[in-house]
C-alpha cells in the first residue's frame, strides 16, 4: 500500500470534495481518498504509488489545484 497527501485549493462545500473525491478515485490503483474540506488535505491511498501529475490532472479535472 502507498499512501501520499496533497493540498487542494479552491474548494468551498461539500459538492467539491464530491468531485475531487470522484476523479482521483478513478486513477488506476487508487484503493481510497479522503479529502478534508478544512483544511484542503488530500489523501490518496494506492496499492502502488500514483504519480503527483496523475494526481494533479484528476483535480485539474475537477476543476481544482494542487498547491505547489
Amino acid at each position: 500500500m502507498s499512501t501520499a497527501t496533497y493540498t487542494v485549493v479552491g474548494m468551498t462545500c461539500e459538492h467539491c470534495v464530491r468531485s475531487v473525491t470522484e476523479e482521483v478515485g478513478e486513477l488506476a490503483g487508487v484503493s481510497g481518498v479522503d479529502v478534508d474540506l478544512a483544511t484542503g488535505a488530500l489523501t490518496v491511498t494506492s496499492t502502488a504509488p500514483v504519480s503527483e501529475d496523475d494526481v494533479r490532472a484528476a483535480v485539474d479535472e475537477a476543476g481544482y489545484e494542487l498547491a505547489t
